[in-house]
């Protein structure tokens, strides 16, 4: 049975793509072609999210990002998915460490989640979208390697909305602040434990077919685009969105006000070809959003 490598296990996007490998396709619109058995790497196993994985039977292995702990964190895998929060050279620096261990140990594929370069593709309009500069970073030097190779592009996450209180409640009613977005710009999302899930295994199961043109391509995962005030008036009648001159933070600022993904066709044609069944917003709101506040 082959062995996938999963980075960020204790976060979103490594737990969804752990929860869908585990399931076979039950938890996801795909099915694997070849069966994987996942092994997750953390920074630490002794962590209590660690100590929870390895007490499902699932094995983890610990990882501090230089070149010799990640080849021991990923030999004998097949494939790697790859995810850090970069937004430092230093973690950039342990990115490139990852792409060589792939590379040396002879890992046959290699899933990067990434963005894009903010600096280079607005011409040093924004240069404080940090995190997404340096995962770009990465992705131009995993292109440069040799490594089989694909790439996976998060919108904002629309978990978001739930987790880091983005709907906040006043008094009765509800209010979606925003910074940076005008009522009529749109924003582009990505469902993280619906669909990018759903994608990464989509990539594993046809990276082997050169027909399917997955080796060395980059998909966004766009599940959804809207205003803000389109997703407010989807969620309920008492949600309002607000707009804020800032959320206290260049990064952040920045990053609103680039927008991503504006020619990618919701949901993504080319993903939607490899199999994977995207959720739509009204879904999204009704699975996640509704049971929580409303």
């Amino acid at each position: 049975m082959s062995i996938i490598a999963i980075f960020g296990t204790t976060g979103s996007q490594g737990s969804a793509i752990l929860n869908a490998v585990l399931a076979d396709g039950k938890y996801t619109p795909c099915r694997l072609v070849t069966i994987y058995t996942p092994r997750a790497v953390s920074r630490t196993v002794d962590s209590d999210k660690s100590k929870a994985l390895i007490a499902k039977g699932i094995e983890v292995k610990a990882n501090l990002f230089d070149a010799e702990s990640a080849k021991a964190a990923i030999r004998g895998s097949e494939a790697v998915f790859g995810v850090c929060t970069y937004s430092s050279s230093a973690w950039a620096r342990r990115g490139k460490n990852l792409v060589d261990a792939a590379k040396d140990v002879g890992v046959k594929f290699f899933i990067w989640s990434s963005l894009p370069n903010v600096t280079k593709e607005t011409s040093r309009k924004y240069t404080y979208v940090y995190h997404a500069d340096n995962k770009a970073l990465i992705e131009g030097y995993l292109r440069t390697s040799g490594m089989p190779h694909a790439v996976l592009l998060t919108g904002v996450f629309a978990e978001n909305l739930r987790n880091f209180g983005s709907l906040q409640k006043t008094g009765t009613e509800y209010t979606i602040p925003v910074p940076k977005y005008g009522p009529e710009d749109a924003q582009s999302a990505t469902w993280v434990a619906h669909d990018f899930d759903a994608a990464a295994v989509a990539l594993l199961s046809n990276y082997k077919d050169a027909t399917k043109g997955v080796l060395r391509n980059a998909f966004p995962v766009v599940s959804m685009k809207f205003t803000y005030p389109q997703l407010a008036a989807a969620i309920a009648a008492e949600v309002t969105f607000m707009q804020m001159d800032t959320a206290g933070l260049a990064e952040l600022d920045e990053m609103a006000k680039i927008g991503m993904y504006p020619t990618t066709g919701v949901p993504n044609p080319a993903l939607v070809a490899l199999g994977v069944k995207f959720g739509s917003m009204e879904e999204f709101i009704k699975k996640e959003v509704v049971p929580g506040f409303l």
